[in-house]
């Protein structure tokens, strides 16, 4: 039989190898725990950092896009305005009837009496001037830009074609204010009988 020294020494002996185990598993444990908190680090690092680029990215793209829109914007601003320039528009009147009389109320804002051009013919009238755009009216020296124009600009005329013919000597204008008032007499033919023989 085996005695109580010898198993408890086996078992002692046991049981400092398995302490022994015990204490490698715990220091591979905290070895592998550094590794996988380092590779968590650097991992952590590079997904910030593709993280940061692709923001950066973004970023240069939207201001890119931006910069594509204003550039769009300001050359189909250009083009409005040199299309404005290039193509008649008309003038804003009212016209009203009497039995005897035509009147007119046209709008010319921002315009001097001296640059408004009327001609009457036998049954007609135009009506021409040139307004201005705004921002000719800034100093060249100063730096400028056209954000939205939506105010008329260029040559401006307006032809009004009347049923009855009018008596050309006695058309009156008056300039007020931006507005010209034309009154414009109808010429009354009297009819005359014709004998017949």
């Amino acid at each position: 039989m085996v005695d109580s020294e010898t198993i408890e020494s086996k078992i002692s002996d046991k049981k400092e190898k398995l302490e022994d185990k015990v204490e490698e598993g715990k220091e591979k444990f905290e070895e592998k725990k550094e590794e996988g908190k380092e590779k968590f680090e650097e991992t952590k690092e590079k997904g910030k950092n593709i993280a940061d680029n692709v923001l950066a990215d973004l970023y240069k793209t939207i201001d890119e896009v931006k910069d594509s829109l204003r550039n769009m914007q300001k050359a189909a601003d250009r083009r409005y305005s040199d299309y404005k320039k290039s193509n008649v528009q008309t003038i804003d009147i009212d016209l009203v009837e009497t039995k005897d009389i035509y009147y007119i109320k046209a709008a010319v804002p921002g315009v001097e009496k001296d640059e408004i051009l009327i001609e009457a013919g036998d049954n007609d009238l135009t009506i021409e001037t040139t307004f201005k755009p705004y921002i000719e009216e800034f100093e060249d020296e100063e730096e400028v830009e056209l954000i939205a124009s939506s105010i008329k600009s260029g040559r401006c005329v307006k032809t009004v074609r009347f049923e009855n013919s009018i008596d050309l000597e006695n058309i009156t204008a008056k300039f007020i204010n931006g507005i010209v008032i034309i009154t414009l007499p109808k010429l009354i033919i009297p009819k005359h009988k014709v004998n017949v023989e």
